[in-house]
């Protein structure tokens, strides 16, 4: 599991985990739950969107319909009949996903040992992984990143979710707020209403 910025380096990495667990899962027992929960992990200050006076909003991750929703992790709406401005925003926190999807894509076609099983000990698996990803931000900050590394890149599907909406009352607000907001001038983006 990991965390990618829009470079396409991986910022944070949780590694070590077996296949059949749950991203959910693995991610309620990581440090990064456990310092977005306990608040020391020093996230910016909440802020208005840019060109409005909306509410201030706290900076948050993004994941997708396979983490809960907290008001610094977002998730899309579940559903098929959704409203515009849910369609939307599940399409923009999608475009906003692409950067982890794709950073794992371009960790893979640099570094070929992901291609196929690593038959190693575990132990040194993890140490293999954990390597390749400090050699991949390496090779970022140093070569910076081509189109096409990301052009091959799978996995951008949706997952079928529920229906209800968890987080509480602060995190629904948070996504209702941004759902409005990419609806207007300041916070729309041109092609977002052929994408939906």
């Amino acid at each position: 599991m990991a965390v990618a910025d829009a470079k396409y380096r991986f910022v944070y990495v949780n590694v070590g985990s077996f296949g059949r667990d749950c991203d959910s899962t693995i991610f309620k027992q990581s440090t990064l739950w456990n310092a977005i929960i306990t608040n020391s992990l020093q996230l910016p200050e909440e802020k208005c969107l840019p060109g409005s006076e909306s509410p201030k909003i706290p900076y948050f991750f993004v994941g997708d319909e396979a983490f809960g929703l907290h008001k610094h992790l977002l998730r899309p709406y579940s559903g098929t009949h959704l409203t515009l401005d849910k369609r939307i925003f599940n399409y923009r926190l999608c475009r906003a996903r692409r950067y982890v999807e794709c950073a794992f894509g371009i960790l893979s076609n640099k570094w070929r040992i992901f291609h196929r099983p690593i038959n190693v000990d575990v132990d040194f698996a993890v140490d293999i992984i954990k390597a390749c990803i400090v050699l991949h931000n390496f090779v970022r900050d140093r070569d910076g990143f081509s189109h096409e590394d990301t052009t091959t890149i799978m996995g951008f599907e949706d997952l079928p979710g529920e229906s209800t909406a968890r987080g509480g009352l602060q995190a629904n607000t948070v996504r209702n707020i941004l759902s409005k907001y990419f609806l207007t001038n300041v916070g729309a983006v041109p092609w977002q209403m052929t994408k939906i």
